[in-house]
Formats: C-alpha cells, structure tokens, sequence
C-alpha cells in the first residue's frame, strides 16, 4: 500500500467526479481520508462507502470552500482527529461562462473563490501542521485552461487556475526546506455522469475530437496521478504541472 496510514483531506470530492475518484483511491492504498463537500449528506455517504469498501478510517465533513470558517474547522478536526495531516487535495472548482464583458462581480467572486481563493486558504491552513512534522504533500487541480485560455467565455476560469500554478510554484520555493512538496495537476475534457448536464451533446462532441488518443478522460485518470505525487515515488516532484489531457493539450 503507497499511502498507508497516511492522513489526507480532499475538497469538493463528493461528486461524480475526480475529487471522488482520488478518495478512494487513496483510501485504496491505505490512506486515511477526510472527504469534504458542500453537499453533507452525500458527503457522509461517500465517507460510509470508503470505510466499508476500504477498511481505513474516512470521515466525512461538509465544507463550503468560499467559509473560512468552514476550512478551519475542517483542518482543525482532521489534526484532532488523527494527530496529523500529510496530504492535501485541492481539487474545487467551479465555473460560470461568459463573455469578459457580461461576467458580473457576483460570478467573478464565486469563481476566483472557490478555484483560487480556496486553495490558498486551506493551504494557509494546513502548511504549519506539514512544516512542524517535516512532511507533507499538496496537490491542487488546475487546468489546461490556466495555460492557453478558452474562447467561449471562461477568462475568469482561466485566470483562477493561472493563479493555482503560479501560487503552487511560489509555495514549491517556501515548503521545500521542510519536506513538504507541491504540485499541480492540469486536465482537459474529463468526462463524469453530470457532464451531459452541463454541455449540449455538440459541445461534448467537439471536445471529445479535440483529444488524440482513442477514448475520453475519465477522474480516474487524474486520481492516478494524484496518487503518484502524494507517494513516496512522488518525493522528488515539486513546483510543477501535470497534465492530463490524452494529448489534447498538442492540438
């Protein structure tokens, strides 16, 4: 097991999605997992069916990444809880698209918020635990977006996800005296249940074709990595970007 007996809080890993997937993954290789969400019965649900599954200790606690209040008490119950906090997820996001002209305060808050705002303060959070223990590892979910934009109204989005890479290269510098690494992971189109829910089928189609290799992105592609940065293996991999795109990023 690669993470056994290790302590890892993910955010936003309740869905469908990759913060899901990269729970129990971690859960899969011995890790104790803290699963946050919004959503809190889903969230206590999630971390029932990794207890189960796995026989690790998972807990579940809602959060709303936009509280501060709400990261604190996160961190604040993992430390009493297990002593310890090794592994820090970062994987919340959101997006509300439209043009730089149409994007209102409202929704430029909410999307810097949660996908920028968010990792600074769980990071500010949890970063003094990790240096007194001289061991950590900070992953956060960014995009591909976050290097070469997207047309159709995303700049907010794009900006947020620049913004996680740069902060994470910037704390890479900092964190590295005391063993503590940090990296980003980059995705494209990364295909769940809801997707069908939040893009026409035309849009789907047209993302799915910009991808060279043979079969669309699934979360578990990005757990895989994520796994791999919070392991041993991962040790010597800090201040850098990952991405995870099936060759997408090319075109």
């Amino acid at each position: 097991m690669r993470l056994k007996g290790k302590i890892a809080i993910l955010t936003a890993a309740a869905g469908a999605g990759i913060g899901k997937a990269t729970a129990r993954t971690f859960a899969r290789e011995g890790a104790n997992v803290v699963v946050t969400d919004i959503h809190e019965e889903r969230t206590k649900q999630v971390a029932h069916e990794i207890n189960k599954e796995f026989g690790v200790q998972a807990i579940g606690i809602k959060c709303d990444v936009l509280n501060l209040k709400d990261i604190k008490n996160v961190v604040k119950t993992t430390k009493d809880t297990f002593g310890r906090i090794d592994i820090l997820f970062n994987n919340a996001g959101t997006n509300r698209p439209a043009k730089i002209v149409d994007i209102t305060d409202e929704n430029w808050e909410i999307v810097i918020g949660v996908s920028l705002r968010s990792v600074f303060y769980f990071t500010r959070e949890v970063l003094p635990i990790m240096m007194e223990q001289k061991y950590g590892r900070i992953i956060s979910v960014t995009s591909v977006a976050g290097f070469k934009g997207l047309a159709g109204g995303h700049a907010h989005y794009a900006a947020a996800k620049a913004g996680v890479m740069a902060f994470t290269r910037c704390l890479a510098m900092e964190a590295a005296p005391f063993k503590i690494t940090a990296n980003t992971i980059a995705p494209s189109f990364i295909y769940n249940e809801y997707i069908p829910n939040l893009y026409p089928q035309e849009e789907i189609e047209r993302m799915l074709n910009e991808i060279p290799f043979p079969r669309k992105g699934v979360p578990q592609d990005v757990a895989n990595v994520a796994l791999f940065l919070a392991s041993d293996e991962g040790e010597y991999i800090t201040g850098q970007t990952i991405c995870v795109t099936g060759g997408s990023w090319m075109r």
